[in-house]
């Protein structure tokens, strides 16, 4: 990430008359500065300053790279508002369950109306959704209104791209396969002014059976840690207090690299970085969480405590089938040495019903797991076939009655131990970071403790950013209602 003065710098020094350099970033900051003129002539001929907007499914990946994509359309001269009439719209697309394709395809009709009374907007697709090659195929036979369509290895081509579509009387598609490619240093716009994601990694090399993400997010790629901290750093002296490293799979981070690193001494370096107050970070696989990861955790004073460990399913035989390469017993047996060692934790999971050949006593098995461990929250889905996968073609006899009643039967007991376990804090006082004025009422604030459960109490907007201390005084499931103490936890 760099800075806007940094940037505008390196802008001063671009010439558009030459040939756009072939090194990254240069190049993009090259496209930076040729879009800036056609934003600026098409303002012009509007008479008003063009305006974009940004909708984002899926993620926190995709919400990081839609921070990426909004700074770019701001240094290029677009307002950024949260109105799809604007005059370019960008949708940043998930492909992890259908219901994420049908949302973007209900979206691009609303918009198409839109474009039919002002034939200048430009509509833009990107993200995960966009790597199928059926999904491109439907676009352009079914959505031609479409000016711009990129994937997820070349985000950081935008402005080139916008400059690109500018261009063109006809659809743009750029999509990769795959990339080895990493590009530092574009501008960004947060969301948040004292927390931030950060990438310290992209792709996934797990090919769990169900799962598009390999296939559209491409092989694991880390970041250098040199990389990752100067970015950290730089967030911190702009006032972030709260970082989340992101990665689908964290715990593969430093693999590939030159000089190979673990997640925990990443972990280990990042806790140095002076002003940074927590460090959180998703998602971890099972199979990869080492024990050095847990003692890192264990005797961190920054890295909160929770910990996403996605289940999936608690029957060996189907997790064998999702080729999650762990057996139920060896997930329990985890799940506890965490326990052990972080009594404190808050331990979090995903779980799919439905999948290809799941009966209701692999279940009952799940079930079983859920009242073992003990989650204080439990994100269930019904399993969605995604083509290209392997479980797409699995036979699945199950009916759907039969896997909504499976659901529902599981959901009740994720409901009833969460509740439980959540409660477990009501009377105590623990540091919370608030984050927003209360959606429901505006006389609370809403925080989030180191275990990251939610909270609300009374405050004002001057509490936002900080760190205060705050007793849980009444337990309502899956948030507390609590009452401010001070403004300085120990």
């Amino acid at each position: 990430m760099i800075k806007n003065e940094e940037l505008e710098a390196i802008l001063e020094t671009i010439d558009l008359r030459a040939d756009a350099p072939a090194d990254e970033p240069m190049r993009q900051y090259y496209f930076i500065k040729k879009a800036r003129g056609i934003v600026n002539a098409e303002s012009e001929r509007l008479g008003r300053r063009l305006t974009a907007d940004g909708e984002t499914f899926g993620c926190q990946m995709n919400a990081k790279d839609s921070e990426k994509l909004i700074g770019i359309l701001e240094n290029i001269g677009f307002e950024m508002i949260e109105d799809e009439s604007a005059d370019l719209v960008f949708y940043n697309t998930c492909t992890v369950r259908d219901n994420a394709n049908q949302r973007v395809y209900g979206r691009l009709g609303f918009v198409h109306n839109m474009k039919k009374k002002a034939p200048h907007k430009k509509i833009a697709l990107c993200g995960c959704m966009m790597q199928e090659p059926s999904v491109i195929e439907k676009i352009q036979k079914s959505y031609r209104f479409v000016d711009l369509i990129f994937g997820t290895h070349n985000i950081y081509k935008f402005a080139e791209l916008i400059v690109a579509m500018y261009s063109s009387d006809s659809m743009i598609i750029d999509i990769w396969q795959d990339t080895d490619k990493i590009v530092e240093d574009l501008p960004a716009e947060r969301k948040y002014a004292f927390k931030s994601g950060v990438n310290i990694m992209y792709g996934c090399n797990n090919f769990c059976s169900y799962c598009i993400v390999p296939y559209v997010r491409g092989r694991e790629r880390s970041r250098d840690p040199r990389d990752i901290i100067r970015e950290i750093e730089k967030l911190v002296s702009e006032g972030v207090v709260e970082v989340m490293l992101l990665g689908q799979n964290v715990n593969s981070y430093g693999k590939n690299l030159e000089e190979p690193m673990s997640f925990a001494q990443l972990l280990q370096e990042v806790e140095k970085i002076d002003g940074l107050e927590r460090i959180r970070f998703m998602t971890s696989h099972p199979k990869d969480l080492s024990d050095e990861l847990i003692q890192v955790m264990k005797h961190s004073k920054k890295i909160c405590r929770h910990l996403h460990l996605p289940l999936q399913a608690g029957s060996t035989r189907i997790l064998e089938a999702m080729n999650r390469r762990y057996t139920k017993e060896q997930y329990l047996a985890l799940a506890h040495k965490i326990r052990e060692e972080l009594p404190d934790i808050s331990l979090t999971t995903d779980i799919i019903v439905g999948f290809p050949g799941e009966t209701a006593a692999d279940v009952d098995e799940t079930i079983e797991v859920v009242k073992e461990v003990q989650y204080d929250n439990a994100f269930t889905f019904i399993y969605s076939k995604r083509t290209g996968t392997p479980a797409a073609t699995m036979p699945n006899p199950t009916g759907e009655e039969e896997i909504r009643d499976n659901f529902d039967r599981l959901l009740k007991v994720v409901q009833e131990t969460a509740k439980s376990r959540v409660g477990r804090l009501t009377g105590e006082v623990h540091g919370a970071l608030v984050e927003e004025i209360n959606e429901h009422d505006s006389s609370l604030v809403t925080g989030r403790l180191s275990n990251n459960t939610i909270v609300h109490f009374p405050g004002d907007v001057s509490l936002i950013g900080k760190i205060v201390s705050v007793r849980l005084v009444e337990s309502h499931g899956f948030y507390y209602i609590g009452q401010l103490i001070n403004e300085n936890p120990s």
